[in-house]
């Protein structure tokens, strides 16, 4: 799979395109301009560069995604837990809870979670 990296204000223009889409991209000039102090020019480049990373589609005026939000959060999970636990999903899920108490309901959703995905031998 393709690793996709956003800058901050990318991630930004990000949210507002899938919080918005499918968008007629001067729609979405005015909401950049709106939410972002952006102009005509920097919404273009910007939309045009994601574009080219194969994020989104600017087609006949009508901006949409080509990765969704939740593919890309979970593509940003993953690698954060392969840069900081080594891509050892146990060492981040005690990270995470340590000092915590799980609720039932909480412990129950992560043994299904387990047992969905579990390897079959």
């Amino acid at each position: 799979m393709k690793k996709y990296k956003l800058t901050k204000s990318e991630e930004k223009f990000a949210k507002l395109i899938w919080e918005n889409e499918p968008i007629g991209s001067g729609d979405l000039v005015k909401l950049c301009e709106k939410e972002m102090n952006w102009g005509k020019s920097t919404t273009y480049t910007v939309l045009k560069k994601l574009c080219e990373k194969g994020i989104f589609k600017n087609e006949n005026t009508i901006v949409s995604s080509i990765i969704k939000k939740n593919k890309y959060y979970s593509q940003q999970s993953i690698k954060f837990v392969e840069d900081t636990f080594g891509g050892s999903l146990p060492k981040f899920l005690t990270a995470f809870i340590s000092g915590k108490k799980l609720s039932k309901q909480q412990a129950e959703e992560l043994k299904k979670l387990i047992d969905e995905y579990k390897e079959v031998e």
